[in-house]
Order: C-alpha cells, then structure tokens, then sequence
C-alpha cells in the first residue's frame, strides 16, 4: 500500500493512543485521520500524539494527521493545518 492509515475517535482519549501506538507497531502507521473533534472533544488526544510521535523509534518520522472530522458529515472532514487548530484550541 501507498499509506497506511488509522481512523480514531477523538473522543477516546487515551485509548486513541494507545489504538496509534499498537497499530504502529503491527502495520507501521504513515498518517492518521481524527475524527469526532466537535462538541465535547477538543482534541487534546492530539498533543499526546505528537508528543509520542516525537519520541518515537530513533530514525522513524512522526505520524502525520492527514484529517481531522468535525461534524458528522464528510463535508466536515477537513485537512490538518496544526498551526490553526493550536490556535482555535487556545482560543
């Protein structure tokens, strides 16, 4: 396959990374799609992520969030601009 990606909830919390770290490990994950950020998730999944993809296995590149999901239709599937969703998550 080209990519190798893993859809999780991010209503999950901790369990989405535990979902990341375990599908890494048995299929070495190339991207992420975040899904359910509307309402009461605000992401914060996310940041463990990314902290955990920068200690990731010496030489291996973080996991990049290719989508985030904000609504439940798949015009609300919207491309992952880090720099943006910092922002609207520190208000």
């Amino acid at each position: 396959p080209h990519e190798v990606l893993l859809v999780v909830d991010g209503n999950t919390g901790q369990n989405a990374l535990a979902q990341v770290k375990a599908f890494d490990a048995a299929v070495g994950l190339t991207g992420l799609i975040v899904t359910k950020l509307d309402g009461t998730a605000k992401g914060g999944v996310l940041a463990a992520i990314a902290r955990w993809g920068a200690e990731r296995d010496a030489g291996k590149a973080p996991v990049p969030v290719y989508f985030i999901g904000i609504g439940e239709k798949l015009q609300d599937l919207e491309t992952f601009d880090a720099r943006e969703f910092a922002q609207a998550l520190l208000g």
